[in-house]
């Protein structure tokens, strides 16, 4: 897949952005994994919600870095399947694990109190960090 298929399939969209919107948006994933970090003691529900939308930002900061951003009616997977095409099979199986967790989040915050454990959240938080981290290098 490329990102033209994806232009083509209306998954994504051509955009200018420029490096303070870059910014700001990998600043609103450091705010989420700030936040986890803290709600992680009070509800994993939430922690688990706020660590995964802290992986979506720092993909959206990427795409916007290569001039695209989530296009159609899943915004979510269609951003994680941009990451799996822009970075590659280094990164599949962890890019593979943020979209396993989409449907659980979107279960956890509509659907279902207290689906989410303690080990799931842990995992996504520190998944999230580290792909934060990469994104970040990767962006500097």
């Amino acid at each position: 897949m490329t990102f033209e298929d994806l232009v083509n399939q209306e998954k994504i969209k051509r955009i200018k952005s420029s490096k303070q919107e870059i910014r700001e948006i990998l600043s609103l994933a450091d705010r989420d994994l700030k936040m986890a970090e803290f709600v992680i003691t009070q509800d994993w529900d939430w922690a688990f919600s706020i660590s995964y939308n802290a992986a979506l930002q720092a993909s959206r900061a990427f795409m916007y870095s290569k001039g695209y951003r989530a296009s159609g009616q899943e915004l979510h997977k269609n951003s994680f399947e941009f990451m799996k095409t822009a970075l590659g099979k280094e990164y599949e199986g962890l890019i593979g694990f943020f979209d396993r967790m989409r449907p659980k989040r979107n279960r956890a915050i509509y659907d279902t109190v207290g689906l989410i454990t303690e080990t799931e959240v842990r995992e996504l938080l520190k998944k999230s960090k580290e792909f934060v981290d990469m994104i970040k290098e990767r962006l500097s």
